[in-house]
């Protein structure tokens, strides 16, 4: 009997020894499942950042300009049609005239001695036109023979009876203001002027005139000589002081920053009446030639076509050179040769022989 249960206690024994074995490879089994895995090498390595495409865009390329023509009497490039004619004003220069209206948009003026020791103007106009220039004064034949050279509509207001049948046989094209005065479309007087000094064109009625008269409304104007960027020759001119007389005297100061030259008349800066815009120039040329007096008012012939002595100030820079009568119109030359002027807005100033002209540098 005791062998026996002996037996039985040694069998119970190796069944709980069995099952303690089960259950412990059970739980090394799920600890084996439970335990994270071992990170590899190329997991501990740092994420590296992406690498991410920049687009550059690139500015477009700026178009070239381009015009279709060019101001034939400043050399400047427009789209705008330019087969209109040349209006040229007869404009008065006496003290009481002063400030005038609409030289600030002269393409080209020329300044010359009337009667006693007065300059007056020919303002000549094609790329503006302003809507009124004046005071306006009467004709002379010099002047009108310089509106010629540009085939110009001549403006002026009255002129004595042997001038007025000049002009009316000379087949220039013309606006006398004496034959619309106070008409209130062509011409009108100010009341802020005393007369021969009140008399003003008004421009927004010459379409309409042109037609009365029959005249030709639209030309071909041909180029004076331009070149851009061009190097000034002679020496340097920072004021230049043109005296007629003792009682009439211009003078043309250089402004850098412009590369134009300012205009004074007697010590007085020039400036335009209508829009306060300062007279800047940028070629001023001066032109020595005959005058002579003609009768006992003291109106004056004046040569226009033997050329001779002249000075060229451009981009403060001031040369001695000759003039030459080309066509009817007066040009600057020097050793022969032609020579430009730089695109924009001209003074002439035709003087006398005893002229003098000073230079400031």
């Amino acid at each position: 009997m005791r062998k026996l249960a002996s037996f039985s206690l040694l069998l119970v024994l190796l069944l709980l020894a069995a099952c303690s074995g089960e259950a412990g490879a059970s739980q090394e089994s799920k600890a084996d499942q439970t335990e994270p895995p071992e990170r590899s090498e190329t997991s501990e390595q740092p994420e590296k950042e992406k690498e991410v495409d920049v687009v550059v865009e690139e500015e477009p390329e700026e178009e070239e300009v381009t015009f279709d023509n060019v101001y034939p009497l400043t050399g400047e490039p427009t789209n705008e049609e330019v087969d209109h004619r040349v209006v040229s004003v007869m404009v008065n220069n006496h003290t009481k005239a002063r400030p005038q209206s609409g030289l600030s948009q002269a393409d080209v003026v020329y300044e010359v001695l009337a009667e006693g020791q007065i300059t007056r103007f020919l303002a000549l106009y094609h790329s503006e036109l302003p809507e009124m220039i004046g005071p306006v004064r009467s004709a002379r034949p010099y002047y009108m023979e310089l509106a010629a050279g540009f085939d110009a509509l001549y403006t002026y207001h009255g002129a004595s009876t042997n001038i007025n049948r000049h002009i009316a046989g000379s087949g220039i094209d013309y606006l006398d203001g004496a034959a619309y005065d106070r008409n209130g479309w062509l011409f009108e007087r100010s009341s802020e002027r005393r007369p021969p000094h009140d008399s003003y064109f008004l421009t927004n009625g010459i379409d309409r005139a042109v037609e009365q008269q029959g005249y030709a409304a639209e030309t071909t104007t041909p180029s004076l000589p331009f070149k851009e960027d061009i190097t000034p020759q002679g020496t340097r001119a920072d004021d230049v002081q043109v005296t007629y007389y003792d009682r009439e005297g211009v003078s043309y100061s250089y402004d850098e920053s412009s590369g134009q030259y300012l205009r004074s008349s007697d010590g007085e800066k020039s400036f335009d009446e209508a829009n306060g815009e300062r007279i800047a120039l940028d070629n001023v040329f001066i032109v020595r030639t005959g005058h002579s007096i003609i009768d006992n008012v003291g109106r004056r012939d004046v040569d226009l076509t033997s050329g001779g002595e002249a000075y060229l100030l451009q981009k403060g820079m001031i040369q001695e050179i000759q003039w030459k009568s080309v066509d009817g119109r007066i040009l600057p030359y020097k050793d022969g040769q032609p020579l430009s002027f730089t695109p924009g807005q001209t003074w002439v100033n035709i003087i006398q022989g005893s002229t003098r002209v000073d230079v400031t540098n």
